[in-house]
């Protein structure tokens, strides 16, 4: 069950007409989390992403299952459950299941959420993804980042271009 900061930070970006994706990250970071505190572990970034996306879509975020060829026909039919759980609200696992999948992360490693770890996920990611399709979420973040957002980022860029200048 996802922490009740975490439902609330995802439903504030709900509000704030951000996308299902920018809602779900909230569950990611809170599995990221997890694993650093070492309540569990995980076997690669990839996995403890995937957590915290089925525990998105279980509260109802309406985050798409990948499209054919994206991902495993395993991966889209987990998706697709987790999305049908989080729309009829979702039963409690069984306590000996949950138990099961607990004992088993547990042995995992933690340096999943490491910041190694999620960097040369992010860049593989994104290395999958074209020019024009990360130049789009690029504009869409710009658009719902609203005036202030904007100004503090615009702030950071140009504290950055000057410590870079500066070495």
């Amino acid at each position: 069950m996802p922490e009740k900061k975490t439902l609330e930070r995802a439903r504030r970006d709900k509000r704030e007409g951000k996308s299902a994706s920018t809602q779900a990250g909230e569950f990611v970071r809170e599995e990221m989390e997890h694993i650093r505190e070492g309540k569990h572990g995980a076997r690669s970034a990839k996995q403890a992403i995937a957590i915290g996306l089925s525990k998105a879509r279980r509260a109802g975020v309406k985050l798409a299952a990948p499209e054919p060829g994206e991902a495993s026909p395993q991966v889209r039919r987990k998706a697709k459950q987790d999305l049908e759980a989080g729309r009829d609200g979702a039963a409690k696992p069984a306590p000996k299941r949950s138990r099961a999948v607990k004992k088993a992360l547990k042995k995992e490693p933690r340096r999943a959420a490491s910041k190694t770890a999620l960097s040369r996920q992010a860049k593989k990611a994104a290395g999958e993804r074209s020019a024009a399709d990360r130049s789009a979420a690029a504009q869409k973040a710009a658009r719902t980042k609203g005036a202030a957002g904007r100004s503090a980022a615009a702030k950071k860029a140009a504290r950055t271009r000057a410590a870079r200048a500066a070495r």
